[in-house]
């Protein structure tokens, strides 16, 4: 990176939601309540996917996956959002920034990719129920989540790279409560055409292309059901679906809400919205998503409290 851009700007102030000391507060147990749950609500869906040799299947290696890579996730926004509602400090240094702008892009654009992988895992299990374990073998499985993370984190990379080396020469204020790419933008004097030319390649890479596979594969599962002849065999296939489809249109939708439009056209009050649904309130969503629509969880779950009364 230049060696200007690092003299220019060395800390950036993170002015959050508002200034009011008591709304501030009250900002700050909210979230925190929303980043605790969160924490405990994907726990304890990856605690109970190990214990549960029922739920020793593809879908469940990747849902579990799914909370881990939540619980990464939120924890890279809500410890910054709590000290930015809390404390008077609300400084970030550059490197701090930059790291947390690097994980929380790869961790979002890996999302994108993991969701991609589980939407075809539900096309094999519905088009071909009885080779599914076969066709959705472990090295496929965790070949898809290598791939996941690697194509997230390597786009993270050079979204990370173009954006840091921009000329923040205006003012180190960041209308926003983490290091979000809006917002940095709005600082930079010197945004040219080939970085706008980036930004579209990292959203047709990272969340068009992830959301064109998962049509295609809703496609494929529509397809194979309109074969399946009795309605409730029908409703049962996609049963396994509907969770799938629900985080995915949550999640992808909110993304490109944001960062499909031009530079030039981020509002950054109403985005700051929108950031906070899809980095701390989704993590919180989608454990409850997959566990209360998901008739093996709540049994492995009731399995799991009863256990605990016996000790």
């Amino acid at each position: 990176m230049d060696e200007k851009n690092y003299t220019t700007v060395k800390e950036f102030i993170l002015l959050g939601f508002t200034t009011d000391p008591c709304l501030q507060r009250v900002l700050f147990y909210i979230f925190l309540i929303i980043y605790i749950s969160s924490l405990l609500g994907n726990i304890t869906l990856i605690s109970l996917i190990c214990a549960d040799s029922r739920l020793h299947t593809p879908m469940y290696f990747f849902i579990g996956n799914l909370s881990y890579l939540d619980l990464w996730y939120a924890s890279v926004y809500a410890p910054q959002i709590l000290m930015t509602c809390i404390s008077d400090d609300k400084r970030i240094s550059f490197a701090g920034c930059l790291a947390q702008f690097f994980f929380s892009a790869g961790l979002a654009y890996s999302e994108c990719y993991l969701l991609a992988a589980m939407a075809y895992d539900r096309y094999v299990a519905v088009s071909n129920p009885l080779l599914y374990s076969q066709a959705m073998s472990p090295n496929l499985c965790v070949s898809l989540l290598a791939a996941s993370y690697f194509s997230g984190f390597v786009n993270s990379t050079i979204i990370t790279s173009e954006t840091f080396t921009l000329s923040f020469c205006r003012n180190n204020i960041i209308d926003d409560f983490f290091c979000d790419l809006p917002p940095l933008v709005k600082l930079a004097c010197d945004v040219k055409e080939s970085y706008q030319s980036v930004l579209y390649f990292i959203l047709a890479s990272n969340v068009i292309t992830p959301a064109v596979l998962i049509l295609a594969s809703y496609f494929f599962i529509i397809a194979a059901l309109l074969k399946i002849r009795s309605t409730q065999g029908r409703l049962k296939a996609f049963s396994t679906s509907g969770s799938h489809l629900t985080a995915v249109t949550l999640y992808c939708g909110s993304i490109l809400f944001i960062y499909s439009r031009p530079s030039t056209s981020y509002a950054l009050e109403r985005d700051k919205v929108v950031s906070v649904f899809y980095t701390v309130v989704i993590p919180l969503l989608n454990p409850l998503i997959y566990s209360l629509r998901n008739k093996d969880v709540k049994d492995a779950l009731r399995k799991m409290l009863d256990r605990a009364k016996f000790l």
